[in-house]
């Protein structure tokens, strides 16, 4: 147990690296919580113009995601963790960037984490997601109504493969629909915007996030 609890902190730190933020700042861009959603994630730093720093962020929170879970997943099968370490890790990972300990807690919506997570999972089943996201997005310009469909259909893809074309394990199957339902739960705001017609679509130039908000020191 112990153990476990150790492999999830380190994931939990793991996920609050805030790749959006220094990604920015090394590339000389505007913090991105200054500007547009204030979401520091790589959608929100596409609307600095930059198609490079958000592909590179996109990369790297998905890619912490990833090797949260891969690292997991080798350290159980060689037997220095309990397989049941594995899910706790590929929660903890997502909750590090949702409430990242770097940036007072004030972290992204965690959709590119969460898609590195599957991807460890099951590549087919993080490629499937990923498709889900990427057809929304292609059709209808929303990141925040890609994300809800990818999160809403990923627990099924997940119960419809399960022993057909993969093997995952119950508690990690149920651990990636916690993942979905706080995706979910973070996307609450745009939502409401979705509802109302004032969602920000996909390549919209950046505006100052919520008016003269500042991003937190």
């Amino acid at each position: 147990m112990m153990d476990a609890l150790l492999a999830a902190a380190l994931a939990y730190l793991l996920g609050s690296l805030p790749f959006a933020v220094l990604v920015s700042r090394a590339m000389g861009l505007a913090d991105p919580r200054s500007y547009g959603s204030g979401n520091p994630g790589a959608t929100n730093v596409l609307r600095s113009g930059s198609k490079a720093a958000a592909a590179l962020t996109l990369l790297l929170d998905g890619g912490k995601g990833w090797l949260a879970v891969w690292l997991a997943q080798r350290a159980a099968q060689a037997g220095w963790l309990e397989a049941a370490a594995v899910p706790l890790v590929a929660l903890a990972v997502v909750l590090g960037h949702m409430w990242p300990l770097f940036l007072r807690f004030r972290g992204g919506k965690g959709v590119a984490t969460a898609a590195g997570v599957l991807l460890a999972a099951n590549p087919w089943l993080g490629l499937a997601s990923v498709l889900t996201w990427l057809i929304v997005a292609v059709f209808f310009r929303y990141s925040s109504l890609a994300a809800l469909a990818a999160a809403v259909f990923a627990p099924f893809y997940a119960l419809l493969g399960q022993k057909l074309v993969w093997r995952l394990q119950p508690s990690l199957v149920l651990a990636l629909g916690a993942i979905s339902l706080l995706v979910i739960w973070r996307h609450q705001h745009n939502i409401r915007k979705l509802l109302r017609g004032e969602e920000s679509r996909i390549g919209s130039k950046a505006k100052a996030a919520g008016g003269a908000r500042k991003p937190p020191r």
